[in-house]
């Protein structure tokens, strides 16, 4: 990810940066732009667009003097849900962080938010309670965060998917490509029966590698992937196209 290179290289990007508008896309004004953002944005320009997925977007400007940087969407399912605008205020976006052009998208604050959190998790539910889903499969990390609490909520188990040598006992794996080199993901022979549907989860997309890897491991075995699902998706990085045409859901779009 490149940083924008006025961008503060000692301080997080925050909601007071910013001021606010809101459009449709294409070239359709709304009469009141409150009515589409909230009152969680006063100092932002946002504008709400249709994406070809059928979903509205949210798409923040950072300011900085009198130019503005494309930094942060919020992206809902059908219409605007005003939880979407709070879930992407309580994401901190770190620059240069863990190396330079780097923008960490840091969901510990997130955490921190408990409304936030909580309707997190609520949209995620809302969108898979009720569609014969009997398996959340979470990426290590972070995908451990959000899996548990919506497999609790829609009736399924958990199944952890780690990286190598982390779960004891026979494991499958899947090995995926990274800039320099390659990795694996595992997960537990016998975590999962043929004919089961199953919802992939984690914080983030960039470039896809990692949800391919899980959809191919669990189609492997005879699961059928439902969809996938994450807070996050980093915008540019094409990771979507990976997924050879699997749904995917995400609630924010960041750019890379």
């Amino acid at each position: 990810m490149k940083a924008a290179s006025n961008l503060s290289s000692s301080l997080p990007i925050s909601p007071s940066h910013y001021r606010t508008t809101a459009v449709f896309a294409p070239h359709r004004r709304i009469a009141s732009p409150s009515t589409a953002v909230g009152d969680a944005f006063s100092s932002c320009r946002t504008h709400l667009t249709r994406s070809p997925h059928h979903r509205y977007s949210l798409k923040l400007l950072r300011c900085s003097g009198n130019s503005e940087v494309p930094d942060q969407e919020m992206a809902s399912t059908d219409e605007q849900d005003p939880r979407i605008a709070k879930i992407a205020k309580a994401i901190r976006v770190i620059p240069d962080f863990p190396k330079p052009g780097i923008l960490f998208q840091d969901i510990t604050t997130l955490l921190l938010d408990i409304k936030a959190f909580r309707d997190t998790i609520d949209l995620f539910v809302e969108r898979y309670r009720g569609k014969d889903i009997s398996v959340v499969a979470g990426i290590e990390a972070r995908g451990f965060i959000f899996g548990p609490p919506i497999a609790l909520a829609i009736g399924a188990k958990f199944v952890p998917m780690r990286k190598p040598k982390k779960l004891p006992g026979e494991v499958i794996s899947e090995e995926y490509s990274l800039e320099y080199g390659t990795d694996k993901i595992e997960m537990h022979v016998g975590a999962v029966e043929a004919g089961e549907r199953a919802l992939v989860i984690d914080d983030l997309i960039a470039t896809g590698g990692t949800l391919c890897a899980a959809i191919r491991l669990l189609e492997r075995v005879g699961v059928e992937v439902v969809e996938c699902a994450c807070v996050i998706e980093l915008q540019g990085l094409k990771g979507r196209e990976r997924l050879g045409g699997k749904p995917l859901f995400v609630l924010v779009n960041a750019m890379a």
